[in-house]
């Protein structure tokens, strides 16, 4: 059964779609940094520890375990641990393939098919942080897989369904600029122009698992970030 879409925010307009005692999962903002980085700036990782802090009036430290990452420009579902017993749980279930992910993105140019599966092998370069996807494997590249769909045509932009099999370092960015539909404002990966916020137009839209703990079924939703393509196309 799935848990409603509760919707919270505090000073940092933090926006949590779903708590309990052992989980938390919030709605990334773009430009939001998951963990602290050479940049000094405040991660969102501190940002969440603030909320409990503050919200359950927790005096001292408060525990909290990063269960996966998503890239600053992109917006979306992060999953963080509130305890120690459900951290190691969830990183197995993700390790495991176990939790399902949906991405949505905006493309100017649409895939020649109108869904297919995409298998790369991506190798990191660490100097310019990219990945560039290659046909066959490579020294130190790993395998990708991901499934994509169009499911809105709009008067200038596509809107696809992203399902991914791996997750690999800018996975979706790189393989989608491989065909030939980069990513909305995404310029490491050959699209044309920033957005202005100067975010890239994939979101992290869906995420279902077993809970580590209750065992019950958690599935959600995180809603688009607010501007007029974004909006043109809520279903």
């Amino acid at each position: 059964m799935s848990h409603p879409k509760k919707i919270l925010s505090n000073k940092d307009n933090l926006q949590v779609i779903y708590e309990d005692n052992h989980i938390i999962i919030v709605n990334k903002r773009a430009g939001d940094i998951v963990q602290g980085d050479k940049t000094g700036d405040k991660p969102l990782s501190d940002v969440v520890k603030d909320y409990i802090k503050y919200k359950y009036n927790k005096p001292g430290n408060v525990y909290l375990g990063v269960v996966h990452r998503l890239d600053r420009p992109t917006t979306g579902i992060v999953l963080f641990s509130k305890t120690s017993k459900a951290l190691p749980r969830l990183n197995a279930l993700f390790a495991e393939k176990k939790a399902s992910k949906t991405y949505w993105a905006i493309v100017k140019n649409a895939p020649k098919k109108p869904e297919d599966t995409l298998i790369n092998w991506l190798k990191k370069n660490p100097k310019n942080n990219k990945s560039t996807a290659y046909p066959k494997e490579i020294k130190d590249s790993k395998k990708a897989i991901l499934h994509y769909k169009i499911i809105t045509s709009l008067d200038n932009y596509f809107l696809l369904e992203i399902e991914l099999e791996t997750g690999r370092h800018h996975q979706i960015r790189s393989q989608l600029s491989n065909i030939g539909s980069p990513i909305k404002g995404d310029l490491k990966y050959g699209f044309d122009r920033s957005n202005k916020d100067a975010s890239i137009s994939l979101h992290a839209r869906r995420l279902q698992f077993v809970h580590p703990v209750s065992k019950e079924i958690i599935d959600v939703t995180a809603s688009l970030p607010d501007d007029a393509i974004w909006n043109a196309c809520q279903p």
